[in-house]
């Protein structure tokens, strides 16, 4: 049964983790809504991720370049590139995100949406998750 895990406005549906694929990929719905925005730019120190759309459009910034997502179009961002998304366009927007090989696991969006949950998160303490979990926050690449 999927688990889904709200960030804020963000939402994660967890299809597959590292635990039922033995470490194959990690894979997940992920709806944004409108104004809706990755917080920190990052880069993933040991997987890639594939960003499907299914719903709506949200832009992606790829190593400085602008990629709109919508329904169809598929986006590989390779480990180690820095990346971030938006939702300019007004309406929810859904993507299906596969990660490879499967190394994140939904921890770490526990983690950071019972950090969110209590307020205003401390950029302290989304940095320290972010980095045990290998995702590098790209003001410290």
């Amino acid at each position: 049964m999927p688990e889904i895990i709200r960030i804020g406005p963000l939402e994660l549906r967890f299809l597959r983790s590292k635990h039922e694929t033995d470490g194959s990929l990690d894979m997940f719905e992920m709806t944004v809504p409108p104004e809706g925005r990755m917080p920190v730019a990052h880069y993933h120190r040991d997987w890639d991720e594939t960003v499907y759309g299914l719903a709506g459009v949200v832009t992606f910034t790829v190593g400085g370049k602008l990629q709109e997502i919508g329904p169809g179009d598929v986006l590989f961002i390779a480990r180690g590139t820095v990346h971030g998304f938006t939702n300019a366009s007004g309406a929810p927007a859904t993507c299906l995100c596969v990660l490879t090989p499967g190394v994140l696991g939904p921890e770490y969006f526990r983690e950071i949406a019972d950090l969110v949950a209590t307020g205003a998160p401390d950029a302290t303490r989304v940095r320290e998750i972010m980095l045990r979990h290998g995702l590098v926050p790209a003001d410290l690449g």
